[in-house]
């Protein structure tokens, strides 16, 4: 897949795109990332993204035309047919939230342009001839749409066949329907005391399916405690066994 990102900043991406185990992704080509400057399309000696808002106001607004031809650029680099063109991604307050789901959907397409918005936004008419989906990571506001990609393309990447040690690892992130969408359970290692602290005898037992009970308790204790939505459409989904609700049960 091929992410072609759109931001007055491409020096952030340079040691994100080389570090941890998701530069795999990045490496191999498995998710092919392609970073633009806008500037490199605007007009004059100062190539200016930017002009102030009409009707007055704080702040500074991106201007549309660099963003049509960068985004013209990318599209004749892509070679893609006018009806099978990838969607455009603007990162927003006003976009739904990034969730497990979307994350599955994305890490199983052909990629997008991933539209980093900075100042105090974008010219609408540009969102309106060329965005097609816009995204959050919460309520709260950024300095710019480079944090939400990275989380994108980070959460992509560690889907990918070959990128984390252990091909099965992410089935066993929190939301995972592998998991029937709870949260993960604790996990504990070397040694075995801590500061008085004992692992869980559960751990110790060297019996799978006292061991997987035991996270699988874990996992409907720590998901009803911080997020009992979670449990909800677990429910309503029909994922829960009478083992698991005679659990909760006991939790109240």
């Amino acid at each position: 897949m091929r992410f072609d990102i759109i931001t007055l900043f491409p020096e952030l991406f340079a040691p994100f795109l080389a570090s941890g185990v998701t530069r795999r992704a990045y490496a191999s080509g498995q998710v092919d990332v392609r970073l633009w400057n806008p500037r490199d399309y605007a007009d004059g000696n100062y190539r200016r993204v930017d002009d102030r808002p009409f009707g007055g106001g704080p702040g500074m607004v991106m201007m549309a035309e660099p963003l049509a031809r960068c985004l013209a650029a990318i599209r004749a680099e892509r070679g893609e047919p006018e009806e099978a063109q990838a969607p455009v991604v603007l990162f927003s307050p006003i976009g739904e939230s990034l969730n497990h789901a979307a994350v599955e959907r994305w890490s199983a397409s052909e990629g997008a342009v991933l539209l980093c918005g900075r100042y105090e936004g974008i010219d609408q008419r540009f969102i309106d001839a060329h965005v097609t989906v816009q995204m959050s990571l919460g309520d709260f506001v950024l300095s710019g749409g480079e944090i939400p990609a990275m989380a994108l393309l980070d959460a992509v990447a560690r889907l990918q066949p070959g990128v984390l040690n252990d091909e099965g690892s992410h089935q066993l992130d929190s939301f995972n329907p592998a998991l029937d969408g709870l949260l993960d359970c604790p996990h504990y290692t070397r040694p075995e005391e801590w500061a008085g602290q004992q692992v869980p005898a559960a751990l110790l037992s060297g019996h799978h399916a006292q061991i997987e009970r035991w996270r699988r308790d874990q996992r409907l204790a720590t998901t009803a405690r911080h997020r009992p939505d979670l449990i909800d459409a677990a429910r309503q989904a029909g994922r829960l066994a009478p083992a698991d609700e005679a659990v909760l049960a006991k939790l109240g």
